[in-house]
């Protein structure tokens, strides 16, 4: 079944890209169930379907502007609330040749906060009209495959009724072929699972809401199905499987014949005996040897409960917040979000705390965690903040704990209490908004004088700082020239010099507070001006920046000294090759390297600020001017 990252390689015809690379990443392996076709012109006359395909790729023929706005804007922002209560997976859009971002800031935030890709495609509608044939034939050839593949499994039958884990292989099995949770059980225990941490509590809701019938109560409540494993004789052990997508009805069939198959396997598992309960004291056991550095002796004591789980280089970290009162509630529900890819335990050191830890696979990286995760801290219950970490090694998983608790202590400066990496936590929702609207309003108010005016520059300003002129214009639809003369213009008011980088990243850090953060409404009152150097002296942004450059500062080459030489040549590598005495190649080389650690583009305006002010606080260098204090000496 074709996902949104293999559809473009799959389909290069429909010069399909992805327009909003924010939410690109965590929604390639998104599976596409089909595809539904969306006329621009009936969508203006009519409005948003009531009702579209769960899993669908939405595709809006008809081409659309330079930029979305007017009432396309708000007939896509219709499609986009449609498709989430919908469950579809993706929107593209047609567009003309040379457009690289027809969507407006408002609708990408928008497909950030719904989850839903936004993508387009140059190629006209006739070539979309075999996708969604072509996408069925696909589902029902992996079905056919995966039926032959039980067969295959069926032949075997003589060899593995004598391996006391061939119930769990075959679980595992139909684990990764369906994408669901697998659990084998009788009344009073657990006999496979897959994935296999949490099973006991995973269980009891699985087999619950499958007795009871009827659809999930939510989008985000699991789709179950409950198969006895040999009716005919009353054998109180069944197979349950759920997920968070239906099951169609050759997903049915093959479940049928695993049910089958491991009621062939549960008569031989009756002579072996084998327990398959587990307690959380061993998984509590586990993670304090993997947070002291004992991975080994970790992997043997999970190795019964859990084979497998904990056989991976990588993990990631994440801390759970919660009254400690409420604090077992949090973990079985931690346990039952994590779904038995990750270990979920009291914290031993935080009476607050729940730990979760989650095994990477780098040919299999799992996005749900975290997800699931989330979702906990936005769902009524005892869960209030989350922290994570990044990718670490699983024996650095102590360094792992403290990252993720930084990123805790962020998550209560932010609006969802959400913080899954201190390196990928927003500078600008860390500052005190009410100072910062302050300073911003300050710094642009000769700007904002006449409405006219500043209608123009809050238009061009973000866009003519952070690209070339030329680029600026053909993005904004303007003459080159009246981009030019409009930033003349401001730079006057501004008395600001935008060959420079440190004014192009004020001016920009002002804009984007003023036009894209809703402002205290006492920011709007009388009061102290803060100056630039206070807004960034506050201690969570200067933890902030010391966790954004603590991997660069653990390289062996001095790139924290390149990057600072860097922008105070304004960006401009001859210059600072020059001064440092590297050749320009090195240089570069040292950028890049910068990037892979800081997780940031450092030819993007935002990426440079980032850079600038967490060099200027760690290290003092580059100086910043101090914008703040020149204006209100000037006032």
């Amino acid at each position: 079944m074709p996902t949104l990252g293999s559809l473009p390689t799959q389909h290069p015809d429909l010069e399909l890209t992805f327009v909003w690379p924010r939410n690109t990443v965590p929604h390639h392996g998104e599976r596409i169930t089909g595809l539904t076709i969306l006329r621009l012109d009936e969508l203006l006359e009519n409005g948003a379907p009531r009702r579209l395909d769960a899993g669908a790729l939405i595709f809006v023929a008809g081409a659309m502007p330079f930029r979305i706005r007017g009432r396309i804007a708000v007939a896509i922002e219709e499609v986009l609330r449609q498709m989430s209560l919908d469950g579809c997976v993706g929107l593209v859009v047609t567009v003309a040749e040379g457009v690289s971002q027809p969507f407006p800031q408002s609708l990408r935030d928008m497909s950030d906060l719904l989850e839903i890709p936004l993508l387009m495609t140059t190629a006209s509608a006739d070539r979309w009209a075999d996708v969604h044939t072509s996408i069925q034939q696909a589902r029902l050839a992996i079905a056919e495959r995966r039926a032959s593949q039980l067969n295959a499994l069926v032949q075997q039958l003589p060899a593995q009724l004598a391996d006391p884990k061939a119930m769990q292989r075959i679980a595992s099995w139909l684990a990764r072929a369906l994408d669901v949770q697998v659990l084998v059980s009788e009344p009073d225990r657990v006999l496979a699972a897959s994935p296999p941490t949490a099973a006991e509590h995973l269980a009891q809701a699985i087999i619950r809401q499958s007795v009871e019938g009827g659809a999930p109560e939510s989008p985000s409540a699991p789709h179950t199905q409950l198969i006895s494993l040999a009716p005919t004789s009353g054998a109180d052990t069944v197979l349950a499987v759920a997920r968070r997508t239906p099951f169609d009805e050759a997903e049915i069939r093959l479940l049928r014949h695993a049910a089958k198959l491991l009621g062939l396997v549960d008569q031989a598992r009756r002579e072996y005996h084998v327990a398959a309960d587990a307690s959380r004291a061993v998984r509590t056991a586990a993670v304090q040897l993997l947070l002291d550095g004992e991975v080994d002796k970790a992997r043997r004591v999970m190795e019964q409960m859990a084979p497998g789980l904990l056989d991976t280089e990588t993990a990631r970290l994440f801390v759970v917040t919660t009254e400690p009162a409420h604090r077992d509630t949090a973990v079985r529900l931690c346990e039952t979000a994590t779904a038995g890819r990750a270990l979920a335990v009291a914290d031993p050191r935080e009476r607050n705390r729940v730990v979760v830890i989650q095994p990477v696979r780098e040919s299999e990286p799992d996005e749900n965690v975290p997800g699931e995760l989330i979702r906990l801290v936005s769902a009524p219950g005892p869960v209030s903040s989350l922290g994570g970490s990044g990718v670490y090694s699983m024996s650095l998983l102590g360094e792992a704990l403290n990252e993720a608790g930084t990123a805790q202590r962020f998550a209560l400066h932010q609006p969802d209490s959400v913080a899954l990496s201190v390196q990928h936590t927003d500078l600008v929702s860390l500052l005190c908004q009410h100072d910062a609207q302050r300073w911003a309003r300050q710094l642009l108010h000769p700007l904002m004088e006449s409405d006219v005016q500043w209608e123009q520059m809050r238009e061009t300003l973000p866009t003519a700082l952070a690209y070339p002129y030329t680029v600026a214009a053909r993005r904004l639809d303007l003459h080159r020239n009246t981009v030019t003369r409009r930033v003349a213009r401001a730079a006057q008011l501004l008395d600001m010099d935008f060959t420079t980088i440190g004014d192009r990243i004020a001016v920009g850090l002002a804009l984007e507070l003023v036009t894209h953060r809703e402002p205290p409404e006492t920011a709007l009152r009388g009061g102290q001006v803060p100056t630039l150097h206070q807004l960034l002296a506050a201690p969570q942004i200067r933890a902030w920046a010391e966790t954004l450059l603590s991997a660069a500062r653990e390289d062996r080459r001095n790139l924290l000294a390149t990057a600072a030489a860097w922008l105070t040549f304004d960006a401009h590598l001859e210059p600072t090759a020059r001064a440092l005495g590297l050749s320009e190649v090195t240089v570069r080389t040292h950028l890049r390297a910068l990037e892979t650690h800081m997780a940031r583009d450092l030819s993007s305006l935002n990426g440079m600020r980032d850079l600038q002010f967490a060099l200027n606080i760690v290290t003092g260098e580059p100086n910043i001017r101090d914008i703040g204090r020149q204006l209100c000496a000037a006032a």
